[in-house]
């Protein structure tokens, strides 16, 4: 990772030396998305922190299994006593001649036990359901941040182009300034024009050698975060693309929003992992009951041999919780309150959403109008400095007309590059806000990952036969997940909803 670190740096450092030189063959939207989809850091660390939340499910379900474990001991002991004297050892009311010596001894043992939980009252069942809940909201959590780099992506790629554009431009405004300079000192050494005239021209021309400077800077600087969201400095790049699934009626967007969005699905299922963890903690007032068994033998260490003395033993325990000193009372109420946390983030969450749709919308609807203006712009400012520059040669404009139309169209240019980059990265931005901007959205030919192959395949790491029987038994009697009561919020958000529609932007 650290060498690839390094080559990539490389490639941008190379980059801005040779003068953005770039390989002979063209790059598409398609496979910049494709390569960082494979190897974005940012995304491939969240597939690995998912596959680490996989492992969740695992250690909820060693729940059902035994535990078996080996122990083994060795004991040796020494005891040093003085002689001379007398006293009474044997209790009898006679003294004792007691000599001096030492006495030692020493013992082995080693037993394999066995411990197998019956019944919990549900909380192993409910672990199990609040680990699958918080496995499923992070899968939303990796839609998300997929979202996210694929959004990067596109719009380092847009940002690379609109560059790429605009210095294209300042490079046809010097060619067309160093040509009107030409023509100003020739005119000015037949008298046709003043010395004032040809020092305007060299003023143009120096001004727009510095705004090619800066454009040269400002490609740079987008070819760099090109190199990092993607993983290579870009190429050739083709046009961009129509983006698939761009939706044109705002209310459909709201709607897809709040059914598909990652950051609400996410908060759903972490608020059943929260009414899980309700359920789970009023499972500490039930009963347990557990299985245990052991065997095991010992012997001294001089002549070790655990045949000699042997012992199994095999129990059932039923324990009842009596009384806690409020400790499970208190974490029912804590859970209660963590719920309704979660319910609350859910809330916000969707709120977020429905302005982030509103917003992206109306930065689409603004860009579009941009965009159509700064095409009639062009188009128009093209017509006039063609006008203005023969109407120059017969006298009819003066050198300062020219320079001011040459200025008027460059800009007009530069504002309709920067405005088809800005409807484009907009409307992936909706896209995105409406959860519909991943791998196979964009291209379904990508190699999708699955999420879900993980899980299926370490979810019965461990398991035994009887496992499905002891789930089901310990979720008998066991306490019901209580949906939060969400009634009162649903027309407050049915109330947003239709203010956020009611004060959209017009198509």
């Amino acid at each position: 990772m650290f060498i690839r670190s390094r080559a990539l740096a490389s490639v941008a450092m190379a980059t801005l030396v040779a003068g953005f030189a770039a390989p002979a063959w063209a790059e598409t939207l398609q496979e910049a998305l494709a390569l960082a989809y494979r190897t974005n850091p940012t995304l491939l660390a969240q597939r690995a922190s998912q596959r680490s939340l996989d492992e969740t499910i695992v250690q909820a379900r060693a729940g059902l299994r035994p535990r078996v474990d080996l122990s083994s001991t060795a004991s040796y002991s020494r005891t040093d006593s003085k002689g001379g004297g007398s006293r009474d050892i044997n209790g009898d009311g006679i003294p004792d001649l007691v000599t001096g010596g030492v006495s030692e001894s020493n013992s082995g043992s080693a037993s394999i036990g066995l411990s197998q939980s019956i019944y919990s009252g549900g909380r192993i069942g409910h672990g199990i359901t609040v680990a699958e809940a918080n496995i499923l909201a992070g899968r939303e959590g990796l839609r998300d941040v997929e979202q996210q780099v694929l959004t990067s992506v596109i719009q380092a790629y847009a940002d690379v182009l609109r560059d790429m554009e605009i210095l294209q431009v300042r490079q046809d405004n010097i060619t067309v300034l160093q040509r009107q300079l030409d023509e100003s000192s020739a005119r000015f050494e037949v008298g046709e024009i003043t010395r004032t005239d040809v020092a305007q021209s060299e003023a143009r021309l120096a001004q727009s050698d510095a705004d090619l400077a800066n454009a040269r800077a400002q490609l740079s600087v987008s070819r760099a975060a090109y190199a990092a969201v993607v993983g290579q400095a870009p190429s050739d790049l083709s046009a961009l693309p129509a983006l698939p699934g761009v939706p044109t009626d705002f209310d459909v967007a709201l709607n897809v929003a709040l059914a598909e969005n990652p950051s609400v699905r996410a908060a759903d299922y972490n608020l059943q992992a929260a009414e899980a963890r309700v359920a789970a903690a009023r499972a500490e007032y039930r009963p347990s009951a557990r299985l245990t068994a052991s065997y095991g033998g010992s012997s001294t260490l001089n002549n070790f041999d655990l045949a000699d003395r042997t012992a199994f033993q095999a129990s059932a325990s039923v324990s009842v919780p009596l009384f806690t000193g409020g400790l499970n009372r208190s974490r029912v109420s804590q859970a209660l309150e963590q719920a309704n946390v979660a319910q609350i983030n859910g809330e916000g969450r969707r709120r977020q959403v429905l302005q982030s749709v509103s917003n992206a919308y109306a930065q689409v609807i603004s860009a579009r109008a941009a965009l159509q203006a700064g095409q009639e712009a062009v188009r128009a400012a093209s017509v006039a400095a063609e006008g203005v520059r023969q109407e120059a040669q017969v006298g009819l404009r003066t050198t300062l007309d020219v320079l001011n139309q040459e200025l008027e169209l460059r800009s007009a240019q530069v504002a309709l590059a920067s405005a088809r980059r800005n409807e484009y990265v907009a409307q992936a931005q909706l896209l995105a806000s409406m959860g519909r901007l991943e791998g196979q959205d964009l291209d379904p030919t990508i190699d999708v990952y699955d999420a879900r192959a993980n899980y299926e395949r370490v979810r019965n790491n461990g398991a035994l036969p009887w496992d499905g029987v002891i789930e089901a038994f310990d979720r008998i009697a066991a306490p019901p997940v209580v949906p939060a009561n969400d009634a009162e919020d649903a027309p407050i958000d049915q109330r947003l909803k239709s203010e956020i529609i009611r004060t959209a932007p017009d198509q």
